[in-house]
């Protein structure tokens, strides 16, 4: 008898060791799988309809008399602006899985998650979709929660299915190292006669015309499209960018993209396929860039998941373009975007408020004035006057020496 109990408590005991064991090599990981919808149903969602309400503000983009205010993911408000004291929303155009839009000589470039939709925008007040090129766009990294520590796509069909969603639960796996970078090793995807007028974006815009060319960004490719022919834009080329490009702005035939770890200099010598010139790298944090003359000035935005711990402002020196240096840096608090307008830079400092830095030389800045009452998401400093967005509400100064005066302020509801 006490040598049954014996071997009953060997059994006992070895199954404990195994089962501590097993917990050594697993772990519990936030899976996030894709929300699907099939891309015929997507696509027919694309309208314009009546003002709505503003779910989640995004971008902004100045054309004419008109602010386009983004709706992340959702599509674009059109904000009747003829009257800076008192602008009025007048319509809403639906696109699922928008970020970014550019517009030139009436005609509206937007993304709607792999596709590129067009726009004519001529009547305001009868705005039609008149072309719709599908599938330009890799974006099956779209928006996957910061919180996600793997990727399951289950049943995603590359072909049939467009991503709207993701829902996170927690599983216990056996342990792998860097699951969601071994997907890309493994090749899965993870998801940007009359004188001509361009609109105007923010430094936290993924779209950019010059001449002929929109150019557009994703995480990590280049999309590149000729649209000379504006009603009938082509996609010219695709090509890798760099790694977690968040924005793009162009200047002097050169294209500036802010990455999480960095900023990308092409060149567009060759329009339709812009050549690698050099690269500027920093610590990991999130990344809009704006550039005046041989000067880049970049925020990144720290204490939090966009990467280390400080936020800050950079100076850069890219007089030669092939080897851009630090010229100086200074403290901020919660960084967004920016903007120059002659010797003034304004900078988005997040909950902080608005920034104004008088630029006594190119790289000294000296800080003039803060409106910390409000939130600052995003500028566009224009030739008469200052747009700004931040949460929910559309901010419009007139410029004052070494300040701003409120013009109106929009809330977007």
């Amino acid at each position: 008898m006490k040598l049954k109990y014996f071997f009953v408590s060997l059994v006992f005991i070895g199954a404990l060791s195994c089962d501590k064991n097993d917990d050594a090599d697993y772990e519990f990981v936030q899976v996030a799988t894709p929300q699907l919808m099939s891309k015929t149903t997507f696509r027919s969602s694309v309208e314009v309809i009546a003002p709505k309400t503003i779910e989640e503000p995004g971008k902004i983009y100045v054309y004419q008399d008109y602010i386009f205010v983004g709706d992340v993911h959702s599509g674009i408000h059109i904000i009747d602006n003829s009257d800076p004291k008192s602008p009025k929303a007048i319509k809403f155009i639906q696109i699922p899985g928008n970020e970014d839009i550019s517009v030139k000589d009436n005609f509206l470039y937007a993304d709607s998650a792999t596709d590129l939709v067009v726009f004519d925008i001529s009547d305001i007040n009868n705005v039609s979709i008149i072309e719709q090129l599908e599938d330009v766009f890799n974006v099956y990294n779209y928006d996957i929660p910061v919180e996600a520590e793997a990727v399951d796509y289950g049943k995603f069909d590359f072909d049939d299915d467009i991503i709207v969603g993701w829902t996170l639960t927690t599983e216990r796996r056996k342990k792998v190292d860097n699951t969601i970078d071994k997907a890309l090793d493994d090749g899965v995807v993870l998801s940007a006669g009359a004188e001509s007028t361009t609109g105007t974006g923010g430094s936290l815009a993924r779209f950019q015309i010059v001449d002929n060319y929109l150019y557009t960004v994703g995480n990590y490719e280049m999309a590149i499209f000729n649209i000379q022919n504006l009603a009938e834009p082509v996609l010219s080329n695709t090509q890798y960018a760099g790694w977690n490009i968040e924005t793009m702005f162009q200047a002097e035939g050169y294209l500036y993209l802010g990455s999480t770890n960095g900023m990308y200099i092409y060149n567009l010598v060759n329009p339709s396929s812009p050549e690698f010139v050099s690269d500027f790298k920093h610590w990991e944090g999130c990344d809009p860039v704006v550039v005046d003359g041989d000067y880049a000035y970049l925020t990144l935005r720290g204490g939090n998941l966009c990467g280390q711990l400080e936020s800050v402002l950079e100076v850069i020196d890219i007089s030669d373009k092939t080897n851009p240096t630090l010229a100086a840096r200074y403290n901020l608090e919660n960084p967004y975007g920016l903007g120059i307008k002659n010797d003034m830079l304004y900078v988005c400092d997040g909950t902080a408020g608005l920034k104004l830095f008088e630029r006594e030389t190119s790289e000294d800045l000296r800080l003039v004035n803060s409106l910390k009452d409000i939130q600052a998401k995003d500028v566009i400093p224009l030739e008469k006057s200052l747009i700004m967005i931040g949460e929910k509400t559309l901010y419009q100064y007139e410029y004052i020496e070494n300040n701003i005066g409120l013009i109106s302020s929009y809330i977007l509801n």
